[in-house]
């Protein structure tokens, strides 16, 4: 089992946005002190729900960091940037971290991002699959050309070819954020493991996890690649010697943030959205997740792997809002639940 962090640089009310970022930082770094293996990073743009807007930059800071830990995207918010773009920086730090970059990638949503950066509506609602597609092209092929709806020009070479570093994998692997049956099919038929969102449980998990296995032998793909996919589990995760102690940090705190955060989503069309009601979300994460005593954290990832097959985790570890407590949290995680899942 593989238990990672997932951190959104989420800025709580009365933080600033730098104070968010270096808490960011800061927990990654006592990640690896602590013996996880990857470090997720999250990326919004115009929210305080996530300061961070380039999961890649913030990657790459990362791994400079670091000697032993992953870090990976979770997840680079794929119609607003070029395909090839971010596939240039993706094979950059898989060739100069020498392995240690995992690249997740998502359709995100119908903001307002997509006016800024001018990929319109189409790109959210249509185009992540041809995306998707010149992105993984990218980063198999010696030289690709386009000739898509979004992308099109002629045949270039691939500079730095991911392929050629010294590393065991041939390039970054990548992994798709799946809300939908349409995203995992996509992925399913791509060979591609899933990020499944902290807002499903165990049993919708199984449940997306036998769909990606019936979408991908469908598509021909290899048996060993179907039965090894190593999707992802996004959670919450919040250590304390009893549970009401780990829960009345997060109801504490979670509820402000998430009203903060999600309210300032603008959607591109001024379409109505359905805006979760904070302190029951925050009921239903501590619920759903390792939040609890050491003992009940571990046997609670214990089941969740049982019941879905899944073998990775990215577990928000930021909840509190406090630096001192989020690095003490990171540590208890590694020092007292790692051990027994391992």
């Amino acid at each position: 089992m593989y238990v990672g962090s997932f951190v959104l640089a989420a800025q709580f009310p009365g933080q600033g946005q730098g104070e968010a970022l270096h808490r960011a930082v800061r927990s990654a770094e006592v990640a690896e002190e602590a013996g996880l293996d990857t470090v997720w990073l999250a990326e919004h743009h115009f929210v305080p729900y996530g300061t961070c807007p380039s999961a890649v930059t913030l990657a790459a800071l990362l791994l400079g960091r670091t000697r032993r830990i992953r870090v990976g995207t979770a997840v680079s918010v794929l119609p607003t940037v070029h395909p090839v773009a971010l596939g240039e920086q993706a094979a950059l730090l898989h060739v100069t971290s020498g392995g240690r970059f995992t690249l997740g990638v998502g359709r995100g949503g119908p903001w307002v991002d997509l006016e800024v950066f001018g990929a319109g509506l189409g790109a959210y609602e249509r185009g992540f699959p041809e995306s998707l597609d010149l992105l993984l092209r990218w980063l198999r092929e010696p030289a690709v050309s386009a000739s898509g709806e979004r992308f099109s020009f002629r045949e270039v070479p691939v500079v730095p070819r991911p392929s050629e570093a010294l590393t065991e994998a041939p390039g970054p692997e990548v992994v798709v954020a799946c809300t939908s049956p349409a995203s995992v099919r996509l992925a399913a038929e791509r060979g591609l493991p899933m990020l499944l969102g902290m807002h499903v449980g165990d049993e919708e998990k199984a449940e997306m996890i036998a769909l990606w296995r019936q979408h991908a032998h469908a598509a021909g793909r290899p048996a060993d690649e179907i039965l090894g996919a190593a999707h992802v589990s996004a959670g919450v995760c919040q250590i304390a010697d009893r549970r009401t102690e780990a829960v009345e940090t997060l109801t504490k705190a979670l509820p402000g943030w998430l009203k903060h955060g999600l309210d300032a989503h603008v959607t591109v069309d001024d379409r109505p959205r359905a805006m979760r009601d904070p302190l029951v979300y925050t009921e239903l994460l501590c619920g759903l997740h390792p939040v609890g005593t050491p003992r009940l954290c571990a046997d609670r990832l214990a089941a969740t792997s049982e019941r879905t097959g899944i073998s990775r985790f990215a577990l928000l570890v930021e909840g509190s809002g406090d630096l001192a407590a989020t690095e003490e949290n990171v540590r208890r995680l590694g020092a007292e639940v790692l051990p027994h899942l391992r």
